[in-house]
């Protein structure tokens, strides 16, 4: 046998590694081929580099969660193992077998994937647990599909016939070479853990999350392409133990419908009189940005002493149409997105790392492109950070302007305004957005998630003693990022476009708090929901009703007079009367639900816990004094329909294309 050193054996492994890369390729080639039909017409020229670049990173994380065992087993630094034949053979051995089940489990879902219209997720074990018969049925298949079994067989024999030795079996004589050993192979194994974590998260970048199914948003133009970049080694093991949504079956169809339904239909009345027909429409996300910090939703707090950190978005507010009782759906950046634009509360998982994430979805910017509406949406961040690119891409913005773009302006400072950490200083970014929409034909929406105001919680060293610094530490954030919307709104007022837009103003999630009645298990959920139009000078007022993020959307739709139907989990705030509007959530594990005075706590089959919603601090649970039977029908009804929805890919009219 030729003696193979070191340096050789890296080199060997890296081949291995390639060689992986090619048959994945295979398959995609063959998902393409024989699945052409739910393609054609929908690939776009112009898009073809970025499902290249889609599939490489997915194929990276895939390839590399399945090697993790052969490269442990090739890279461990021991000189025992490398002149053994039988070591050898087991490191062959278990190279060709993972890869062989990636290469079957991906030429699989050539076939499946004209069933699910998704790649296979880690539900599929739970899906066909019970199924005697599964294995017969796989058989037939195989049988229909001889030649995926012929394809199968030949990128088996590559990997058997192909591979390469990665163990060194040149002989170690002398203290020297046993130091060169350890030394070489400690390196080498250093390097590829590195680049493992790299590859497997999906990006080298801080704030890159490890890369999910919602991820493949990024890269198309159209949901029935994030299959053909995905491979299903990836979406089981991302998927893996991931909490399904499982329909809890509380009610019967018919009776679920008459209790709660998403489904939006237009009323004639509030068609007809809708005053905000043709607005254009602006939606802040403002990171962290919890009531909490704005003095109008605190009047009666330390006998009226409250420190506000928000002076502008507390003036705005005397000529907005603002909600006393509003809340946010979820806890995490990643929840906020969907609730605000899709109307989808956070439920069990993060919508955005569940398989969900590739369901035909409902939201602001297609449902308005059923008007002639262009859609736009910004956050200052590295594009494609947190998976917002992804979702904007999913829910049918027609652009994203991230970090890249922000950069490529000639009007602004560049890499120059980046934080160091995040993204652009909330300042001149909302600078550059506003300018970008005087680009913008009408009517459009647009949306922008601001960041500044977040852990390590910094803000512009010119700006160093300008804002109180309170006694949290993001409350000097606080106070430059609304002097950031003030400059934006000085600005907007000189544009053509100003008033003719109404403008929206809700955070993401809380962050850090000090006072008691924000540190609740409702208290937790609090955020702004602020609507502002500047030509409709008699739409202002505060409004005592239940608010949450997910009832942005439908009230945005029902003041532009939208005539379709659509989903939304959320009601149009204007047009419910104040007992019928409710708010939901789901903190630690258990759902919360509030109307009509109460907030009940439910963890799947029985109430936990009441409390009146006047009890701040949540102190005296109510169970067994109040009747709260309403408010739990209600409460599973949504539990129900969101489960089933999610399950069923029915989040969007029309959904099955």
């Amino acid at each position: 046998m030729k003696e193979t050193g070191i340096f050789k054996s890296f080199l060997n492994l890296v081949f291995d590694i390639l060689l992986v890369y090619i048959c994945y390729t295979i398959c995609r080639i063959l998902f393409l081929t024989l699945n052409y039909s739910f393609y054609e017409g929908k690939i776009l020229t112009d898009n073809f580099f970025n499902l290249v670049k889609g599939s490489l990173v997915f194929d990276t994380s895939g390839i590399l969660y399945t090697n993790m065992i052969f490269l442990l087993l090739a890279l461990f630094p021991l000189h025992l193992k490398e002149n053994s034949p039988t070591y050898a053979k087991i490191v062959k051995i278990v190279y060709v077998s993972i890869n062989t089940l990636g290469i079957i489990a991906n030429l699989c879902d050539v076939v499946y994937f004209r069933f699910t219209g998704r790649r296979t997720t880690g539900t599929v074990f739970s899906e066909f647990g019970n199924e005697d018969n599964l294995f017969s049925i796989i058989f037939t298949e195989a049988f229909h599909s001889w030649y995926l079994i012929i394809a199968a067989v030949i990128m088996a024999l590559l990997l058997i016939f192909l591979y390469k030795n990665p163990l060194s079996n040149k002989p170690l004589y002398g203290i020297l070479s046993f130091i060169k050993y350890y030394t070489l192979r400690i390196v080498f194994v250093l390097i590829t853990v590195a680049l493992c974590a790299i590859g497997m998260r999906g990006g080298i970048d801080r704030s890159t999350r490890p890369i999910t199914l919602s991820n493949a948003n990024q890269y198309i133009t159209s949901p029935v392409e994030a299959p053909l970049i995905l491979n299903t080694p990836f979406s089981i093991i991302r998927t893996i133990n991931k909490k399904p949504f499982q329909n809890p079956n509380y009610f019967s169809e018919e009776e679920l419908e008459s209790i709660y339904t998403p489904l939006h239909q237009p009323v004639d009345s509030i068609v007809a009189n809708a005053k905000g027909k043709g607005k254009n429409v602006v939606v802040f996300i403002v990171e962290s940005f919890a009531r909490e910090f704005i003095k109008s939703y605190n009047p009666d707090s330390l006998g009226g002493n409250y420190q506000s950190y928000t002076p502008f978005v507390d003036s705005l507010m005397q000529h907005s149409v603002w909600f006393m009782n509003s809340y946010t759906n979820g806890r995490k950046s990643i929840d906020g997105m969907p609730s605000v634009l899709s109307s989808i509360p956070y439920f069990i998982e993060p919508f955005f790392v569940t398989p969900a994430a590739l369901n035909n979805l409902s939201g602001i910017a297609r449902e308005l492109k059923n008007e002639g509406y262009y859609s736009a949406f910004f956050h200052g961040a590295k594009n494609g950070s947190m998976g917002f690119q992804a979702f904007s891409n999913a829910t049918g913005f027609d652009d994203y302007f991230g970090r890249t773009e922000f950069d490529q302006s000639k009007r602004f400072g560049g890499e120059a305004e980046f934080d160091g950490y995040w993204a652009i200083w909330d300042e001149p970014f909302l600078q550059y957005f506003c300018a970008e929409m005087g680009f913008f034909q009408q009517p459009f929406v647009s949306a922008v998630f601001t960041a500044t105001s977040h852990h390590p919680f910094q803000i512009p060293e010119k700006y160093k003693g300008k804002f109180p610094e309170g006694t949290l530490e993001v409350h000097k954030c606080i106070g430059y990022t609304d002097y950031a919307l003030r400059r934006f709104f000085e600005e907007a007022k000189k544009q053509p476009w100003y008033n003719n837009t109404v403008f929206v103003i809700t955070n993401d999630h809380t962050n850090l708090t000090e006072h008691p009645e924000y540190q609740t298990d409702l208290g937790v959920f609090t955020g702004p929901v602020i609507f502002f139009s500047p030509g409709d000078p008699d739409f202002k007022g505060c409004h005592e009703g239940l608010a949450q993020q997910i009832d942005i959307m439908p009230t945005l739709l029902g003041y532009l007079g939208y005539n379709r139907p659509y989903i939304a989990f959320g009601q149009d705030l204007l047009n419910t009367p104040k007992e019928e509007t409710f708010v939901v959530n789901y903190p630690n594990g258990v759902y919360q639900f509030a109307k009509n005075g109460y907030v009940i706590q439910f963890d799947g089959e029985k109430t936990t816990a009441v409390y009146a919603l006047t009890d701040k601090l949540m102190q005296n649970n109510l169970i067994g004094t109040i009747n709260i039977s309403d408010m739990e029908r209600q409460l599973k009804a949504i539990i129900q329909q969101y489960m089933s929805r999610m399950n069923e890919n029915r989040m969007a009219i029309n959904d099955i294309q």
